[in-house]
């Protein structure tokens, strides 16, 4: 088991908010020990213990609704174990509740094909957290080693849409267009108002895209997000040109008001 401490840096170089929860005082009988921590996630209790039973799933209950809300504060609470949690041994427990929100900027390739070589090194040197996702392994065995790149191997790059939330950046730079169809279908299913969602591709292909999506009954606001062709219209069709460009344009999109 590692420890809690551990346990909470993954989390945060994973960019996954989290709550760690404290027992900070205690009167009467409760069910856990001075100083006892729990870490909870969006899915629950992911490490640690404030004493179980109805105290720790009120405690996960409020620590995942200041996760939905995003309150980032620090909170005291105290709770009368009759009154306010429903317990029948009386006391009273004050537990403290403390947000953390990764504040990495999050970007995921779809793609390490040619551009994605040189858009990945690019991006990598920037303060973000970065994905990139392929199904050809020698490709991503290609990609440069970062701490702030995760480079992995899938069958369907689409799959690593789950793992993200509506803030991250998404880009495209698959290997054809039906791959960066089903990864953008994907976003849709998630994430219907994406902050940024750019696939690379000449205007036709544009066309294509947006004509297949409305099609499948995407909506048009989600169309309309699309930046296709991707990357400001500087440089050439070289590949480092193009990271440039695309580089550019997110940075570009992530500091508009």
């Amino acid at each position: 088991m590692k420890p809690l401490w551990d346990i909470c840096l993954d989390l945060e170089r994973a960019g996954e908010p989290f709550v760690v929860i404290t027992l900070v005082a205690e009167r009467g009988h409760v069910p856990q020990d001075l100083g006892a921590k729990a870490v909870v996630t969006r899915e629950g209790l992911r490490a640690g213990t404030v004493g179980g039973g109805k105290v720790e799933a009120k405690a996960i209950r409020h620590a995942q609704a200041r996760l939905e809300s995003k309150t980032a504060l620090p909170e005291y609470l105290t709770w009368n174990l009759t009154t306010d949690v429903g317990m029948t041994c009386g006391g009273e427990a004050s537990l403290l509740f403390e947000s953390h929100f990764s504040a990495a900027w999050k970007i995921a390739v779809f793609g390490a094909g040619h551009v994605a070589q040189a858009v990945v090194p690019l991006l990598a040197g920037l303060d973000c957290r970065l994905y990139c996702a392929d199904p050809r392994a020698e490709w991503v065995e290609r990609l440069p080693r970062a701490a702030n790149l995760e480079a992995m191997v899938l069958a369907e790059p689409k799959d690593l849409v789950g793992r993200l939330d509506a803030d991250t950046f998404f880009l495209c730079l698959s290997q054809g267009h039906a791959h960066d169809l089903a990864v953008i279908e994907e976003i849709y299913r998630h994430f219907p108002k994406p902050r940024y969602l750019g696939a690379i591709g000449s205007a036709v292909k544009a066309s294509k895209t947006r004509r297949q999506l409305l099609e499948k009954g995407v909506s048009a606001d989600f169309i309309e997000r699309i930046r296709c062709p991707v990357g400001l219209e500087i440089g050439s069709n070289h590949p480092v040109e193009i990271a440039i460009s695309i580089a550019a344009e997110l940075l570009q999109a992530r500091d508009r008001p």
